[in-house]
């Protein structure tokens, strides 16, 4: 199987990206820095002798990178059968990306949806062929719970004045979760074989993504899983056969 994992150069992610490697599928590693990437491989390498690792570029804060990665994957003729989109960014400073989107919105989910969209045709014709069920999995967070008083913004996420960083990072994640249940309806009613969920890791510590944090970081740091415990509900919902109706359970 080939499995593309975006954001496999720090964390939870890197964790993944080692574990697919060690069950014998062929690993894309999209990142942002290709170094980091590059240095991850190489340390998967070296414990893992054959392991089949790509590193492609992708900064989902950047459509146009996104579409970039997306045409260089497709020309690569590689089969698609685990799409995990994983990369994101938590509680930031208000910033704008690359196309003038807030930042965590156009990280965290907008950058993913058009991943997905981009390579969804990809993935049911690696299904078709191999018989083989695919999966997307979308990484949520229980953050999603903690929005705006007046409901998520959508219509002006842009807007500087009252934005609230840990605020934006929930209306990301819940974006996410919409986008896993919606795209999971649409492909049972296609008929498809692919499996779409969303999933909370768990509280994770030694990454950075929590670097924006302030407090939460340092109770994170007493109370919090070590991020290879919190990839073991992402292996469980790629991995774990289709009747356990995994989209109603996550």
């Amino acid at each position: 199987y080939t499995s593309s994992v975006s954001g496999a150069s720090s964390g939870i992610r890197v964790e993944t990206a080692r574990v697919l490697a060690l069950r014998g599928g062929h690993v894309v590693m999209a990142v942002r820095n290709l170094d980091a990437g590059r240095n991850v491989k190489e340390a998967i390498h070296k414990e893992i002798n054959g392991a089949k690792i790509d590193v492609m570029q992708l900064d989902l804060s950047s459509m146009a990178s996104v579409r970039k990665f997306a045409s260089e994957f497709q020309s690569s003729t590689l089969p698609l059968n685990i799409l995990i989109n994983n990369a994101g960014v938590m509680a930031t400073p208000f910033m704008l990306s690359h196309d003038n989107i807030e930042l965590q919105f156009a990280t965290n989910h907008l950058g993913h949806f058009l991943l997905t969209n981009l390579l969804l045709d990809t993935m049911k014709l690696t299904a078709r062929e191999s018989k083989r069920e695919g999966r997307i999995v979308n990484l949520s967070s229980k953050g999603h719970r903690i929005v705006y008083g007046e409901g998520n913004p959508f219509d002006h996420i842009n807007d500087e004045s009252g934005h609230f960083p840990r605020f934006a990072y929930g209306q990301s994640k819940l974006a996410n979760i919409l986008h896993a249940n919606e795209l999971s309806r649409r492909l049972k009613d296609e008929g498809v074989e692919i499996t779409t969920n969303s999933l909370h890791p768990g509280s994770i510590i030694m990454t950075d993504l929590m670097r924006h944090h302030g407090l939460n970081h340092f109770f994170g740091l007493e109370l919090g899983n070590f991020f290879h415990i919190g990839a073991l509900t992402l292996f469980w919902s790629n991995f774990k056969a289709k009747d356990e109706d995994l989209a109603k359970r996550l």
